[in-house]
């Protein structure tokens, strides 16, 4: 058994997220795999990656991996990492690439005319370091993290849900953005948990410990 499945497109460094796990789960049985039997069979699935949306879409219908995603993320705990959050939706502006659809909402660019904080100064763009999630509501995978906590981020593009109810974190960069969201058994993060010291092994940990109700 297949206590948690990290899945293996191709795209972002799996070996700093499945090496978190077993770290805040050391009897569990984390395995990285690229095999929709392996992942339909798990206990829990997390998805990570990192890259273009297109590129990402495309490795993922290679793989045959689709549909052993979006069964997982209707049936079991789900964490979205990243590029893994943004698959989740609709439509993307990378690429014009359409997600997997499983969330309403679409995945815009940071508007470089808007990158400047309140003294005038240029934001770059990709949004990369440290930067604090304030919680929009409760949530087991928020336990022991405290409201206004920083994560580590890496990113151009950020995710537009169409109901706003699946805000569970915000970020300011300079203008509030979807962080994190939350919908009955799923959990996805725009940021790096992996990357994230303390902070992002709790929220790991809960998320192994979740059992996938709000």
């Amino acid at each position: 058994m297949i206590d948690i499945a990290v899945v293996d497109y191709g795209m972002g460094n799996l070996r700093s997220v499945s090496k978190a796990l077993e770290h805040v789960a050391p009897n569990k049985k984390v395995v990285v795999t690229s095999r929709p039997k392996d992942i339909l069979d798990a206990e829990r699935v997390v998805f990570p990656g990192q890259g273009a949306m297109p590129d990402c879409m495309r490795e993922l219908e290679s793989r045959g991996l689709r549909d052993a995603i979006i069964k997982s993320a209707a049936t079991k705990p789900f964490l979205g990492i990243c590029i893994g959050l943004q698959l989740l939706f609709e439509h993307s502006e990378e690429g014009d690439a359409n997600g997997l659809g499983i969330l309403l909402g679409n995945v815009k660019r940071f508007v470089p005319e808007e990158m400047h904080d309140v003294e005038g100064i240029k934001l770059k763009v990709p949004h990369m370091g440290w930067n604090q999630v304030y919680q929009k509501q409760a949530h087991p995978i928020w336990k022991d993290i405290p409201d206004g906590e920083r994560f580590y981020y890496v990113h151009s593009y950020y995710v537009n849900p169409y109901d706003s109810s699946l805000v569970a974190g915000v970020t300011e960069y300079p203008l509030a953005f979807t962080g994190a969201i939350a919908y009955q058994n799923i959990f996805a993060v725009q940021f790096h948990p992996e990357k994230s010291q303390h902070a992002g092994l709790q929220l790991l940990s809960n998320f192994v410990q979740w059992d996938g109700k709000c």
